[in-house]
């Protein structure tokens, strides 16, 4: 069993910056960041493999980026020039294959989630 804890969410305004953090209780291969906004479905945001590889959805590439830090076990989201649509609900996720990064259902293990709201 994977724990994972996210942090670091909040309020921002159009164009401001904010970074998510999930600590996990132990290493998996593949790890990504999803979020859900009122009345839509799940979206991958970015995804990571093992091997440092990673993945964006098209509407955040450029402003967003994953990262992890192997020795503290966090992954982190950096999420710059953020818009109004980016309001979500952010969950971090971790699973032990990265054959589909950007897939809900690739990942065994999910965070609690961490709101996001910007407004404009």
């Amino acid at each position: 069993q994977v724990q994972l804890v996210e942090s670091g969410g909040g309020s921002v305004q159009a164009g401001g910056s904010l970074r998510l953090s999930c600590a996990a209780s132990r290493y998996t291969y593949c790890v990504g960041w999803f979020r859900q906004a009122p009345g839509k479905e799940r979206e991958g945001v970015a995804g990571m493999d093992g091997a440092g590889t990673t993945t964006y959805a098209d509407s955040v590439k450029g402003r967003f980026t994953i990262s992890k830090d192997n020795a503290k076990m966090t992954l982190y989201l950096q999420m710059n020039s953020l818009k109004p649509e980016d309001t979500a609900m952010y969950y971090c996720a971790a699973g032990w294959s990265c054959r589909r990064p950007m897939e809900w259902d690739n990942y065994n293990y999910w965070g609690q989630g961490t709101q996001v709201t910007v407004s404009s």
